[in-house]
């Protein structure tokens, strides 16, 4: 097992890995930015290293500095969590010559699946149905992205292949809006993920996002698939809540793209975790990219099926034998993601948290790195907690979570607390009447 390792994250992600570290008995280093010396995550760590400023380019994607923080240290192994240099194949590749762990897939598996456009082609030598044209590689300019579009049909999403978050992509209904917003999307990957390869896919205007949670050990040739989540409730492409299982879904053929999943992982030698992410329409479902990391939404999973998904990975990472065909569900969860943030606008909301109560009693989960006078930072994601419910069925779980949500004070900033409670509510989630276009579209009713 590993003695040492060090978390090249922040937030409650960070604080999530702290945790598993310590009850598997291993040191852990939290680096940091010099605005984040008295975050949660440093506290609890056995050591910390400041690794530059405020900026992550400065600090959490500061590759050199966090170099250094692991010689000073001397972790033997490096968790990335989500974001960040999480799917990073350089980062991977420098961290196998110095002889330190990457906690995830290898470099090469990195490079070939979590490109997105390097994976569609991939999933379809697996006979995973996907959507747009598997050999768009890269859509160098705007003359490129109408030509494709006009062989696709519309309406197309154009995805930066190293994208994530909902950032750089963008739904277009019509060649004028190519025309117009395509150099731009551009500029925005190369801005956010140092890379501008840009790849287009059908768009489905009726679809739910559904995402198989896998882990992978290459060494025993096993691979395993966790359930199934319904990521569908989203605004600017970015998830608000998920839930397992997909209640509301019957995937035609499920046993045969399960079995294709698994070949798939075990043949491209992918270890650790990952979340292969599909949309559903029509009892179908379309492969459009995989996130080869730890999931945000990693704890609806481990809820359900009463495992931990990080010292699962930690442990396939330090080479012991992963075994969870006996897993079974018999409950429900959802995870509702409380951003700082303006609930109608979704503009940031930084700011000090005066006064903080969480929510507990059965069936409720809290992740987060918050406390009472602890800075909301304006240069980081604005999610600041995750909440999770368990019930017997779907109906107990959405109870328990609009219990716990009535439960939650977070003063000082903004939250979007009353818009989970809003959608809870609404017949359309209820009935499970949703896709992902469903919260943009009725967002002007909440008030």
């Amino acid at each position: 097992m590993f003695k040492k390792i060090l978390i090249a994250n922040r937030g409650e992600i960070a604080v999530r890995i702290i945790r598993a570290c310590k009850e598997l008995g291993i040191q852990s280093v939290a680096i940091h930015s010099d605005v984040d010396t008295d975050a949660m995550h440093v506290k609890l760590a056995d050591e910390s290293v400041c690794v530059g400023g405020a900026l992550p380019n400065l600090s959490y994607l500061n590759i050199p500095n966090i170099m250094s923080a692991i010689n000073i240290t001397g972790a033997d192994a490096v968790h990335p969590g989500y974001g960040f240099l999480s799917e990073n194949d350089k980062f991977a590749e420098i961290l196998g010559k110095h002889e330190v762990k990457f906690i995830g897939p290898s470099s090469k598996s990195i490079l070939a699946l979590g490109n997105k456009s390097n994976a569609l082609k991939i999933a379809d030598e697996y006979n995973l149905p996907i959507l747009g044209n598997k050999d768009a590689k890269n859509i160098n300019d705007t003359n490129e992205a109408l030509k494709i579009a006009n062989e696709i049909g519309m309406p197309i999403v154009i995805k930066a292949a190293y994208g994530g978050g909902g950032k750089g992509m963008r739904v277009f209904n019509k060649e004028s809006e190519i025309n117009q917003y395509f150099s731009q999307l551009k500029t925005e990957a190369k801005n956010y993920f140092g890379d501008d390869t840009m790849y287009a896919e059908k768009f489905l205007t009726n679809a739910k996002h559904i995402e198989f949670q896998v882990i992978s050990d290459p060494k025993n040739k096993y691979a395993k698939i966790i359930g199934q989540r319904d990521c569908s409730i989203q605004r600017k492409n970015q998830k608000i809540i998920e839930e397992l299982p997909s209640e509301f879904v019957k995937i035609k053929d499920l046993d045969k793209i399960e079995k294709n999943i698994e070949e798939l992982l075990i043949s491209n030698k992918y270890e650790g975790l990952g979340t292969l992410e599909f949309l559903y329409q029509d009892n179908q479902v379309y492969f459009i990219e995989m996130n080869t990391r730890l999931q945000v939404e990693h704890p609806v999973t481990e809820e359900a099926y009463d495992l931990d998904l990080v010292k699962n990975q930690i442990m396939v990472a330090a080479g012991y034998k992963t075994n969870l065909d006996k897993l079974v569900s018999n409950s429900h969860t959802i995870e509702c993601r409380i951003n700082a943030e303006n609930a109608k606008d979704f503009s940031p909301s930084p700011g000090t948290v005066k006064f903080i109560n969480l929510p507990g009693g059965r069936g409720v989960r809290v992740d987060t790195a918050l406390y009472s006078n602890y800075k909301v930072n304006p240069h980081y994601d604005s999610l600041i907690l995750k909440l999770i419910s368990k019930g017997k069925d779907r109906n107990e779980a959405i109870a328990i979570m609009e219990r716990a949500l009535n439960e939650i004070i977070i003063d000082g900033i903004n939250t979007n607390i009353e818009l989970h409670k809003w959608i809870l509510k609404q017949p359309a989630f209820v009935k499970g009447e949703y896709n992902t276009n469903w919260l943009e579209k009725n967002i002007s009713k909440f008030n």
